[in-house]
């Protein structure tokens, strides 16, 4: 999934300043993870937030059910790493991407 389908999928509004996306807003958001609430705060919408939480949770819940003698700390780790390996992964794809576009440009 594309960054922009990513903001647009989630409702976050943002914009760009220096080259970095910045959130526009900072909201509180009550969150369900794994079957527990959660206070959030952050940038973005509610709606961003809650896609956020729900991406967490339905990883969680996967996790879970493939290795259901782990404790939530455990799970809650696994789907830690889990994510960092899906953004290294696309932080790689990107690079290569740019990479590309260097090429094609020169």
């Amino acid at each position: 999934m594309q960054n922009g389908e990513n903001r647009k999928r989630f409702g976050k509004v943002a914009r760009r300043e220096r080259g970095k996306i910045v959130a526009q807003e900072s909201v509180k958001v009550t969150v369900e993870i794994f079957g527990e609430k959660h206070v959030v705060r952050g940038e973005g919408t509610e709606a961003y937030i809650q896609g956020l939480a729900h991406e967490v949770d339905k990883k969680m819940r996967l996790i879970s059910q493939r290795l259901p003698r782990l404790g939530i700390h455990q799970v809650a780790i696994l789907t830690a790493l889990n994510l960092a390996d899906d953004l290294a992964k696309l932080r790689e794809e990107q690079e290569t991407l740019m990479q590309l576009l260097g090429e094609k440009t020169e």
